[in-house]
């Protein structure tokens, strides 16, 4: 014989620690099974743990357009490689879409044989739908916004610096906004304030010249 005494008192403390998180937690057999579905995972979708357990997540609870790649997110875990902040929609037992960022971990036995999957969620159909009000007001507003990234290239463009510079938003995103659309003459200074910028330090009421797609020079105050 064997005392697990101690082991049967820690899994069911593990148990009921998942059970009551106030994050949703689910978890998957090596055949993508349902094993674990924690209080909070019931909540935010809807399907009571008699409704899921056994079934398959991927095939009967996500969207058709993401199946593969959430199924591709459990494989790896299934071969041990983690994934961390993997956005995909649920769709609830009352039909709503929720916006869903996984972090799926490998689950092992005793022995440090691969069991299965769990994935602990967040709800981020908030953030999500913030995000899109925000890109709204941007593209909307009734003054030239850009964005750049880190290396410079435009990923912001909104109408009203469309209708000023003449540039389409397909013919800006992923050029490089000095290089491609600042006067020669400027393009060092614009550079340095777009690196100050990327350091935390802003620049207010800077001038300099953009030249538009029709060869008309506009001067252009600069936040």
């Amino acid at each position: 014989g064997q005392d697990i005494t101690g082991r049967i008192a820690q899994e069911r403390e593990y148990s009921k620690l998942i059970d009551n998180a106030n994050a949703p937690i689910f978890g998957v057999d090596t055949q993508g099974k349902v094993v674990i579905w924690n209080q909070c995972a019931m909540r935010l979708v809807g399907y009571s743990i008699d409704e899921v357990m056994g079934k398959n997540l991927v095939e009967e609870f996500i969207t058709t357009e993401y199946r593969t790649a959430v199924k591709a997110v459990l494989d790896k875990a299934l071969r041990g490689r983690e994934t961390a902040n993997f956005e995909f929609p649920l769709i609830t037992k009352g039909g709503a879409r929720i916006e869903v960022l996984l972090n799926a971990t490998t689950r092992r036995d005793e022995q440090g044989n691969v069991i299965g999957v769990v994935g602990i969620g967040q709800d981020i159909t908030g953030r999500i739908a913030q995000e899109r009000e925000y890109s709204k007001l941007i593209d909307t507003a009734n003054a030239p916004i850009f964005g750049v990234d880190t290396e410079g290239r435009v990923n912001v463009w909104n109408q009203c610096a469309m209708k000023l510079v003449g540039y389409s938003t397909e013919e800006v995103m992923g050029h490089s906004l000095v290089k491609e659309f600042i006067t020669e003459d400027y393009q060092v200074s614009v550079q340095g304030v777009l690196d100050c910028a990327l350091h935390g330090e802003e620049t207010a009421n800077f001038e300099f010249p953009l030249i538009t797609k029709a060869g008309a020079r506009i001067e252009i105050l600069l936040n």
